[in-house]
Order: C-alpha cells, then sequence, then structure tokens
C-alpha cells in the first residue's frame, strides 16, 4: 500500500471539500494570474484543512519526519470571560447580537469602481503522533477584490463564488421569516453537483452556507441581523460557554456545530465587542483515536483530543475604499 492510499484510508470518513470555502482560493489564484503570476498563497479550505492536519500526522509517521511532540497541542481553552453577556445559549448570543445591529445605521452600498480591502491571518495543526500543536501564525498579504468583480464570477449552480456585490444585495433580500431565509442561502451557495461530492445534509449545509455569508464584507447591519437570528434557529448548532481566541489573539464568541458524522465542529467566530464577524476554526469536538497499520508499516494508533485547534482563520481588517493599494 502506497502512502497516498494511507492518507486517503485514515480520513475515509471525512467531509468532503466544501467548494463554498475554496472560493476565495479560486479567486486568488485568478487574481494571480491577472498580475502576471505573482505567488499568492491560497486559503486552505476549511474541510481540506482538517483532513490535512490528520494527513500531516500520517505522513509523518509513515516517512518517519515527526515534528517533534515537546509541544503540547493546542487546545480551545477559555480566554476570559464575557462580562455581561451570558454565553448559555446561542439564541441568547444571536438575538442579542441581532438587536444590537439593528441599531445601527446603514451606509451606502458601495459603489460598482470601489474595491474590498481585506487582511487576514490564519494558523494550522502540526504533525505529531500524539495530538498535533497549531502552528505559527501566518499573515496573508493585503488584498484588493473590486466590489462588483463579476470578470471573476462564474456561472452555474455548482460554483459557490460569488462576488462582493452579489452576497451584499443577496443579503438585503433575505426575508425575516428564519426558515425562508435559511432556504433562500441554501439555494445561493448551493452543496455542488453529487458526482463530485455528496450533498449536505440540511442542517450542515444551513451553518455551512450561513457562515459563507456572515464573513462576506460588506453586509448591512439589518441583513447580518436576519442572518444571525436565522443561524440561532439551526439545528446543533451551540455557543462555547466562555470566550475564546482566535488566530490573532483576539477573543471571540464562537458559534459551533459538530460535522455531521465527523469528529470535528466548524467554529464561526463573533467579536464579543461589535458582534462582526471575526473568523473561523476547526476544532475536534471529542476524543477519538485512528489505528494504522498494514503489511509494510508499524501500526500506530493517532490521538486527537477534544479541544484540539486544526485550523484557525481570523479577518484582521476589512474596508471598502477607492482604488487598488489603498489602505483605510
Amino acid at each position: 500500500m502506497d502512502e497516498m492510499t494511507q492518507l486517503r484510508e485514515l480520513r475515509a470518513d471525512a467531509p468532503v471539500p466544501d467548494r463554498g470555502a475554496l472560493a476565495p482560493g479560486r479567486r486568488r489564484l485568478t487574481e494571480a494570474a491577472a498580475s502576471g503570476g505573482r505567488a499568492r498563497r491560497l486559503r486552505a479550505d476549511w474541510r481540506v484543512t482538517a483532513v490535512g492536519a490528520a494527513a500531516a500526522i500520517t505522513v509523518a509517521a509513515v516517512l518517519g519526519t515527526q515534528l517533534g511532540d515537546a509541544a503540547a497541542p493546542a487546545r480551545s481553552g477559555p480566554a476570559s470571560t464575557s462580562g455581561t453577556l451570558r454565553l448559555d445559549s446561542p439564541a441568547e448570543v444571536l438575538n442579542r447580537a441581532a438587536d444590537a445591529l439593528e441599531k445601527q445605521p446603514a451606509g451606502p452600498e458601495p459603489r460598482d469602481d470601489q474595491w474590498i480591502y481585506t487582511r487576514t491571518a490564519q494558523a494550522a495543526s502540526q504533525g505529531g503522533q500524539n495530538g498535533s500543536s497549531l502552528g505559527p501564525v501566518t499573515y496573508d498579504p493585503d488584498s484588493w477584490v473590486p466590489y462588483d468583480n463579476s470578470a471573476a464570477a462564474k456561472n452555474g449552480k455548482d460554483d459557490d463564488y460569488r462576488t462582493a456585490r452579489q452576497v451584499y444585495r443577496a443579503a438585503n433580500a433575505l426575508p425575516d421569516d428564519p426558515a425562508q431565509l435559511l432556504a433562500k442561502i441554501r439555494s445561493f451557495y448551493p452543496t455542488g453537483h453529487p458526482a463530485e461530492s455528496p450533498p449536505e445534509g440540511k442542517a450542515q449545509h444551513s451553518f455551512r452556507a450561513i457562515g459563507l455569508m456572515a464573513q462576506a464584507y460588506p453586509v448591512a447591519p439589518a441583513a447580518l441581523a436576519r442572518i444571525y437570528r436565522a443561524m440561532a434557529t439551526i439545528p446543533g448548532v451551540h455557543v462555547t460557554d466562555h470566550l475564546v481566541k482566535d488566530a490573532a489573539g483576539r477573543e471571540a464568541i464562537a458559534i459551533t456545530r459538530k460535522e455531521d458524522g465527523g469528529h470535528e465542529q466548524r467554529e464561526i467566530l463573533l467579536s464579543p465587542n461589535d458582534f462582526s464577524y471575526a473568523g473561523m476554526r476547526f476544532v475536534v469536538a471529542e476524543d477519538y483515536a485512528y489505528t494504522l497499520s498494514d503489511g509494510k508499516v508499524e501500526r500506530q494508533t493517532f490521538k486527537f483530543k477534544a479541544g484540539q485547534i486544526l485550523t484557525s482563520e481570523a479577518r484582521i481588517e476589512a474596508a471598502v475604499v477607492d482604488a487598488k493599494g489603498e489602505k483605510p
């Protein structure tokens, strides 16, 4: 059995890559080609990265390149208490966030000739047979994307890439009723063709899709308020009972849902100050172990502990600017 077969069998039960999260990478690749091939580090898809964390461990075992087990596994522990905000139910947190957002004035929609500036930080798990420690934080190059990025937009229901203008307008058109809103968002971010990947369960599809819309920039405050109220109604959604740390070391509220059929949970991170989108993480939801063995490789067990952070990304800054290269 070759190494790639071992990697595939290690996480054969893992969720397939979700194409919506790959969209930023496709966008960056397009931008790199347009700029004469300048190298840009592509943002990893969240499911791919979760699988990659385990795959990195297997590669270390198969090839004999352990990264060292002196570092303790990175765990999702308390950052601090949240003051007057009670983190005892997603409805409590998300409805309060929605109340606050509804009081914010709505600015004008960006012009088609304006740009969306973003800066992000991310970290991914490193390999180790007895767990995985979170690697160093890296900061992506500053990004500028046209608000009306029609040249990069693609047609077809299987492509989750949407321009900032498309998302802004779709969010504004979302209904108040949570069930109807979730149906609209699932249609806006479909699961993809079953021949390429199995369709998601309704609740998981809703949480993934609503996370994509929540992380878009800009989204009008009233629209984001409706999104948060609907998010609280998705089956299986929880809130972590303490503030966590995002990739940039900032405190954040973690809205979570365990992936169907997997051992990890997807976390949408919100700022406890203004309830804006702060980032996303993939975290091990329950202790589990996997044993790798065949006729050529020594039998080895790889352990994962609840709370291990597999991937973490933080949005450091986002703004509408008038020209590429301009910073807020």
